[in-house]
C-alpha cells in the first residue's frame, strides 16, 4: 500500500485500455490510472500550468491506451484541463465529489479522489458530458458575470448616495430630494468639488454610478449581440427577453447536444419533478437542484405569460379548478417552457446523404 492508501500494480501492456481520473485544484492536479478491470496502476501530481497539461496525457498513456477520463470540477479548476484532454481525443466525463459514506470508508486524499473519479467513469456512475467551455455561451457567461457585479455595485452606490443625502444641508437636500434617480445622479455629479465633505462624497458616488451604468450598457449590448448571432429565434418566444435567453444559453452550454432529451434539460434547470413517495403517500416534491439562474429565467418567462398570454391564462384557470395552487401551476408551466426551449436550443439535424443512384 502506498502512503495515499492506494495499491499499486505494475504498468499494463501498452495496448491495454486504461481510465484516467483527475482531482483538480487551483495550483495542482492529481491524476490516477485504473485498468478496465479496476486495478489501480498509479497516481501523480501535475502543476495546473500549460506544461503540466502537456505532461499529464503522456504520463497516462505510458500505462496503456487512454480514451476516457473522469475529471472533477470541469466548470472551474478543471475547465482548462478538460479542453486540453478533448483536443487530445480523450472523452471527458464530469465527476461529482465522492459522497460522504465513501470518504468515511476510504479516507480523504487527492490520490483517493482521483482514483474515485476514474472508477466512477468505469462503473458508469458518472456519465455527464461537461460543457466545452469554448464558444459564445462561455463568452456570455463571463460577460454576464461582470454585468451582475456592476449592477450590484451600482445599487450599493445609489443606496450610499441616498444615505448621504439624508444628513446634508437642508437647502441642498430639498433641492435634490424631488428628483428622479437619473436626474439626481446627474445633478450630484455636477456638484462643484468644494471642501464640503458631503458635497464631495455625493459627486464621487454619482460619477461612480454613471461609470457603472456605462459598463452595464456595454456588457448588455455585447450579450444581446451574441444572442442575435447565435439564437435570435429565442427572442421570438413569448416572455423570453435577452437576460432570460442568456441565462438559458449559458446553462445549456456551447454543446447542447450533450443533453440527451428535453427531460435532461428540465433537470438541468431544476424544473423536473422529484418523486417523494413512501408507503401510501404518493407525490412529487420541488426539485431544489439544477442551475438556479436558469430556473429563475424560466420563472421570469412564465410570469409575463400568465399576465398576457391567453393560452397560459386558460391553462391557469383549468388547473385552478382542479385544485392546484398557483405555485404548483407555475412549476408545471416552467416544465412546459423548458420543453419548448429545448427544441429551439438543439442544433438542426443534419439531413441524410442522398442514396447513390446507378
Amino acid at each position: 500500500m502506498t502512503a495515499a492508501g492506494m495499491p499499486q500494480t505494475p504498468p499494463a501492456p501498452a495496448e491495454e485500455q486504461v481510465v484516467l481520473g483527475v482531482d483538480t485544484h487551483e495550483e495542482v492536479h492529481v491524476a490516477a490510472i485504473v485498468t478496465v478491470l479496476g486495478a489501480a496502476l498509479g497516481h501523480r501530481e501535475f502543476p495546473a500550468t500549460a506544461a503540466g497539461y502537456q505532461q499529464l496525457p503522456g504520463w497516462a498513456c505510458s500505462f496503456g491506451v487512454v480514451r476516457r477520463a473522469g475529471v472533477e470540477g470541469t466548470g472551474s479548476y478543471g475547465a482548462a484541463l478538460t479542453r486540453f484532454l478533448r483536443r487530445n481525443n480523450i472523452q471527458v466525463t464530469e465527476v461529482d465529489q465522492p459522497d460522504r459514506a465513501t470518504r468515511r470508508k476510504r479516507g480523504k486524499t487527492d490520490a483517493v479522489d482521483a482514483d474515485s473519479a476514474a472508477r466512477a467513469v468505469l462503473s458508469g456512475r458518472a456519465a455527464a458530458t461537461p460543457k466545452t467551455g469554448e464558444g459564445p455561451a462561455a463568452d456570455m457567461r463571463i460577460l454576464r458575470l461582470a454585468k451582475e457585479s456592476a449592477v450590484k455595485a451600482r445599487t450599493q452606490a445609489m443606496n450610499q448616495l441616498k444615505a448621504v443625502l439624508v444628513g446634508i444641508d437642508p437647502v441642498l437636500r430639498e433641492s435634490l430630494s424631488p428628483l428622479s434617480n437619473t436626474s439626481l445622479v446627474a445633478r450630484c455629479a455636477a456638484l462643484p468639488g468644494t471642501a464640503d465633505a458631503a458635497a464631495f462624497t455625493l459627486g464621487l458616488l454619482a460619477r461612480r454610478i454613471q461609470q457603472l451604468t456605462t459598463e452595464i450598457k456595454e456588457l448588455t449590448r455585447r450579450v444581446n449581440r451574441t444572442i442575435q448571432a447565435r439564437h435570435p429565434e429565442l427572442l421570438e418566444i413569448v416572455g423570453v427577453g435577452p437576460d432570460s435567453a442568456a441565462a438559458l444559453l449559458i446553462a445549456a452550454g456551447d454543446n447542447p447536444d450533450r443533453l440527451a432529451s428535453e427531460a435532461s434539460f428540465a433537470a438541468l434547470c431544476g424544473v423536473s419533478p422529484v418523486e417523494h413517495s413512501s408507503g401510501k403517500s404518493q407525490h412529487r416534491r420541488l426539485n431544489r437542484g439544477g442551475n438556479r439562474q436558469a430556473n429563475a429565467a424560466l420563472y421570469r418567462i412564465v410570469i409575463p405569460r400568465i399576465r398576457r398570454d391567453q393560452r397560459t391564462r386558460t391553462y391557469l384557470e383549468r388547473r385552478t379548478k382542479q385544485g392546484k395552487s398557483r405555485r404548483e401551476i407555475i412549476r408545471c408551466l416552467k416544465r412546459y417552457v423548458a420543453r419548448e426551449l429545448y427544441r429551439r436550443l438543439q442544433p438542426p439535424a443534419t439531413p441524410p446523404a442522398p442514396f447513390p443512384t446507378a
